[in-house]
């Protein structure tokens, strides 16, 4: 299976107070911190190499998760430095450490899906990337996504269009040439990147069946917990 890259380096200011003093990806879901549900998510998906990508108070995502080894997963690090570098410009300094092809999720994302399919589907599309999308129609969060036939029209967080029923469902794969045209050690966002290869036509699509939770809101907070409780 191919390794993971977890983006995980954010501020979080909507959550704030509670993110003053801990990192999102330490927030209490269900009693424990949710890195430890979303570890094992991805564990009992098969993955078996994750690389965490740090940024604010990222040594204590560190302290928390060591090497992985409770989970059933071997973890690497790769800081941000002193500037925060976005989720494309994270995911470029971690390269070292991921291979050639590999797995993107969101630090905030659990998500229920069958990895084991969305590498084969990126495997078989002979594309440089892949992002997973589901059929949202507003229900979680806004729609961005136009996605027909299997095939992705049109992806954009800002503009979006009545046509766009889907949403990126928080899981992307990439091959590392994809990362070549993104600047080294300089902010950069990961939905442009998506951007730019949907442009080329180098961007492939899996469609979830199964919805999304998220930590980025106090409703998907009390979401998951609720699907995460005995």
């Amino acid at each position: 299976m191919l390794p993971i890259a977890i983006l995980a380096g954010g501020l979080a200011t909507r959550l704030r107070p509670i993110t003053e003093t801990i990192p999102k990806a330490l927030i209490e879901i269900a009693g424990e911190p949710f890195l430890g549900h979303q570890l094992r998510l991805l564990s009992g998906g098969g993955i078996r190499h994750a690389v965490l990508c740090a940024g604010y108070l990222g040594e204590q995502i560190r302290a928390y998760a060591g090497d992985g080894s409770a989970f059933r997963i071997r973890i690497e690090y790769s800081f941000d430095g002193p500037e925060l570098l976005g989720t494309a410009g994270a995911i470029k300094r971690a390269l070292p450490l991921l291979g050639d092809g590999f797995f993107v999720v969101y630090g905030d994302s659990y998500l229920p899906c069958d990895y084991g399919a969305v590498a084969q589907a990126f495997l078989d599309s002979g594309k440089l990337a892949l992002m997973t999308v589901f059929r949202n129609q507003g229900r979680w969060d806004s729609s961005n996504v136009e996605f027909s036939e299997g095939r992705i029209l049109a992806y954009d967080k800002a503009n979006r269009t009545p046509r766009m029923r889907h949403i990126d469902y928080g899981l992307g794969v990439f091959r590392r040439q994809a990362f070549d045209a993104v600047p080294d050690n300089r902010p950069h966002d990961l939905a442009a990147l998506y951007r730019s290869l949907l442009g080329h036509g180098e961007l492939a699509a899996w469609e979830s069946p199964q919805r999304f939770y998220e930590i980025g809101s106090q409703d998907g907070i009390r979401e998951l917990t609720e699907f995460l409780s005995p």
